[in-house]
């Protein structure tokens, strides 16, 4: 088994696919990346170009950062954004960056197979944890998370420099 954040042994993992329909399926070309941008900017709205978006994903990419998509067809329905680290506190883990789903989606349970399939990917690479952030106001999504069985267990802090 690879190291818990060696890429390029985890080539063949991640192009792997679902059979049903939406499928699952990393971005990983330019074409790819671009077609997720506008699903993207439904939760990151600063993002203001597809290119800038790509040139982001690439250096992310560079540090470990995958974009899973649930795709219909040629068009994204949902993405997980989530890269593999490491510290003291968990040890080897993976973090996820960005969950979105589309508006009409939204419901159909897309949220939760990503999250599934992210903790099954982390769990081949001996992740000990799943963590994720989100705002103290954002209700909604706090509580699809305790759903999903994640639990809070921090308070980050933070400041702009």
């Amino acid at each position: 088994m690879p190291e818990p954040c060696d890429t390029a042994g985890r080539l063949t993992l991640f192009l792997r696919t679902m059979s049903t329909s939406p499928r699952l399926l990393h971005a990983t070309t330019d074409a790819e990346l671009q077609a997720c941008f506008g699903l993207m900017r439904e939760l990151r709205p600063h993002l203001d170009r597809p290119d800038d978006f790509v040139t982001r994903c690439r250096r992310q990419q560079a540090q470990d950062w995958h974009l899973l998509a649930a795709w219909e067809d040629d068009t994204p329905v949902a993405l997980a954004g989530y890269r593999f680290q490491e510290n003291m506190i968990y040890g080897p883990f993976v973090y996820v960056d960005d969950l979105v789903v589309s508006a009409p989606q939204r419901g159909a349970g897309w949220g939760a197979t990503l999250l599934t399939e992210v903790a099954r990917i982390a769990r081949e690479y001996a992740c000990a944890r799943l963590v994720l952030d989100t705002g103290l106001a954002n209700s909604l999504a706090q509580r699809f998370y305790f759903r999903q069985g994640l639990l809070t267990s921090a308070i980050r802090f933070g400041q702009d420099l």
